[in-house]
């Protein structure tokens, strides 16, 4: 059960993946409306991951943060 959900939620990723490259070409309005809902929720969960790094920062996972490109500052 745990596979088959991954593969749907690998294939949502990969279909915005598809609709910001087709969006930045000018595709049609309903893919440039998908590609803002993928960059919308790529932004919400960075921001999740950085605020969840934030509160662990004094538990040694300094380390994190230098993953997803933060200079630290």
């Amino acid at each position: 059960m745990m596979l088959v959900l991954l593969y749907i939620v690998m294939a949502v990723l990969a279909a915005g993946l598809v609709a910001m490259v087709w969006a930045s070409r000018g595709g049609p309005r309903w893919v440039q409306g998908v590609a803002k809902a993928t960059m919308v929720v790529s932004e919400l969960a960075t921001a999740a991951v950085r605020k969840s790094g934030r509160s662990n920062s004094n538990s040694g996972n300094s380390g994190d943060a230098g993953a997803l490109g933060d200079s630290g500052s």
